[in-house]
C-alpha cells in the first residue's frame, strides 16, 4: 500500500491510484485542462472535488413513515457502480448515512450488516436469496434451514453495478433529516496492493409530504401480512428493469392471508381454491377515490404450486386501480374473475366493496396483493409508503413462509408467536409478517 497522496487531500490513497483514475478518465482530463476561462494552473473545481471509484444514486424519494415497532423508518435504494476498470475491484466496508446539514450519522451498514443488504443488479447472492425452497413436513412448518451468512466483506468487482437496500429505523422523536447523504468508506483492490478512499455522494432530499391513512383493504378479522417492508422478501427487493430504466414497483405491497381462529390459513384440501379463507373474501375500498383502471377474465390458477410466469400485462391479473389523490393509486391484485363490481370512470365511497379475492395473474393461492402507485399502471411506478389508521398486532409469524408454498404446509397452520409489538396501532404501516386484527 502507498502513502497517501496530500494532494488528494487524504481522501483517496496513493499516487498510483490516482494515475489509475486519470488513465480511466483521461479523456475527461485532458479536455478539462484545455478547457478555455480557467486561469493556467488555477481550476475553478468546487472544493473537495474528486475522482470517486464509486457513482451512486437513489432510485426513490424516501418517505419516512411509522411503522408497527414504534419507530420511524426510511426504506430505499443505493444504485452504485464501480467505475474503474475490470482489473480493479472495490471493497466496501462502511455505508453511513448521515444529515447533510449536521454529518449526524443516522443509519451505518458495515460487516455482514453490508453484505446482506448488497448484491449485484442481477444476480443477487446467495445470502439474499429470498425463495428458498425447503421441505415443509422436515420441521412442521415452524422453520426452515437457515440462509447461508452473508458475506464478511462487499467487493464490487470493476465495472459492475450494485444495489444497496437502505432500511433505517429511526428511535422515536430522533428527527428526520431534511437531505441525507452518503459517505462511503473502502478500498481499491488492485494485484499489487489496496489503497483506501472515502467519498460522500447523493446528496437526497428527504419527501415530507403527508402520507396515505387508509382504511382496511379488507373485511374486519385477523389477516397475516406477508412480504411487508422491511426484510428480504421479493416485494422489497424486487428490482425491475422495465422499459430501459431500473424500478422496485413493489416496495411496499403487502400480501393478505385471511387468518382463522386457530391460526389456519386453508382447511381440508390445498389442492382446491375453496379449501383457503382467503378466497372470495371481499376488498374494500381504502379511501375514496375515482377507479382509474379495471382488469377482468384472467383466470384463477389452481393451488399450491407456482404458475408459469404470466405475460407482463396479466401479472398483477384480475385488478382493480382507484386515484385516491394526485399522484396516489390504490391497486387491489388477483382478485377472482367476474367478482369485479366496479368500472373505470366509478367514484367509489370509502368501505365500499370492490370485488372478490381470487388467485388470478402470478398468484399461487389466493390473496390479496395491495399496495400505493405513483402511477396508474403496475409497469412502471414507484412504490410509496402508506399507514392505515388504526389495527391491532396479534403475534409475529418468526419463519419465512411464501406465497408460493403456504399451500404446501403440512397443515396451513401459521406457527404464531406472541410479539414485542403486541397491541393497538394507530397511523402506522404493519411490518413483516406480521398478524393482526382489522
Amino acid at each position: 500500500m502507498t502513502d497517501p497522496d496530500p494532494a488528494a487531500g487524504g481522501r483517496i490513497g496513493g499516487r498510483p491510484l490516482l494515475r489509475r483514475l486519470a488513465a480511466v478518465l483521461g479523456a475527461v482530463v485532458l479536455a478539462a485542462a484545455g478547457t478555455p476561462g480557467h486561469a493556467a494552473g488555477r481550476p475553478a473545481l468546487a472544493p473537495g472535488t474528486q475522482f470517486t471509484p464509486l457513482t451512486a444514486a437513489v432510485m426513490t424519494e424516501p418517505a419516512p413513515f411509522d411503522a408497527s415497532d414504534g419507530k420511524v423508518h426510511l426504506s430505499y435504494e443505493l444504485l452504485t457502480t464501480n467505475a474503474l476498470s475490470t482489473s480493479l475491484a472495490v471493497r466496501l466496508d462502511r455505508v453511513d448515512v448521515q444529515d447533510a446539514a449536521t454529518k449526524r450519522v443516522v443509519g451505518s451498514l458495515r460487516g455482514s450488516a453490508l453484505g446482506a443488504a448488497a448484491n449485484p443488479v442481477g444476480d443477487p447472492l446467495p445470502g439474499a436469496v429470498v425463495d428458498r425452497p425447503r421441505d415443509p413436513a422436515a420441521d412442521g412448518g415452524r422453520g426452515a434451514a437457515p440462509p447461508p451468512e452473508p458475506p464478511a466483506e462487499t467487493v464490487i468487482p470493476g465495472s459492475q453495478q450494485w444495489v444497496l437496500w437502505i432500511d433505517l429505523a429511526l428511535a422515536p422523536g430522533e428527527p428526520v433529516p431534511e437531505v441525507v447523504e452518503h459517505h462511503l468508506v473502502g478500498a481499491v483492490l488492485s494485484a499489487s496492493g489496496s489503497s483506501p478512499f472515502e467519498e460522500t455522494v447523493q446528496p437526497t432530499r428527504t419527501a415530507r409530504t403527508a402520507l396515505p391513512d387508509l382504511l382496511p383493504p379488507v373485511r374486519p378479522g385477523s389477516w397475516y401480512a406477508s412480504e411487508s417492508c422491511c426484510d428480504n422478501t421479493h416485494h422489497r427487493r424486487g428490482l425491475a428493469p422495465i422499459n430501459g430504466a431500473f424500478y422496485v414497483p413493489q416496495r411496499f405491497a403487502i400480501d393478505w392471508y385471511r387468518v382463522g381462529g386457530d391460526g389456519q390459513t386453508w382447511e381440508g384440501d390445498p389442492g382446491q381454491l375453496t379449501s383457503y379463507l382467503t378466497y372470495r373474501q371481499p376488498v374494500l375500498a381504502a379511501a375514496g377515490g375515482r377507479v382509474v383502471e379495471v382488469q377482468d377474465g384472467v383466470p384463477d390458477n389452481p393451488p399450491p404450486y407456482p404458475p408459469a410466469v404470466p405475460p407482463i400485462e396479466d401479472t398483477v391479473g384480475n385488478h382493480i386501480t382507484l386515484e385516491v389523490a394526485p399522484g396516489r393509486y390504490l391497486l387491489y391484485a388477483h382478485l377472482q374473475p367476474g367478482s369485479l363490481r366496479v368500472r373505470a370512470g366509478d367514484c367509489v365511497e370509502p368501505g365500499q366493496v370492490l370485488g372478490l379475492i381470487g388467485n388470478s395473474g402470478n398468484s399461487t393461492t389466493p390473496h390479496l396483493h395491495f399496495q400505493v402507485m405513483t402511477t396508474a399502471e403496475f409497469f412502471p411506478t414507484d412504490s410509496p409508503p402508506f399507514t392505515f389508521r388504526e389495527f391491532r398486532v396479534l403475534g409475529h409469524v418468526a419463519p419465512r413462509l411464501w406465497d408460493d408454498n403456504l399451500g404446501l404446509q403440512p397443515t396451513g397452520v401459521l406457527p404464531i408467536d406472541p410479539s414485542p409489538y403486541d397491541g393497538p396501532h394507530r397511523s402506522a404501516y404493519p411490518l413483516d409478517r406480521q398478524v393482526l386484527d382489522f
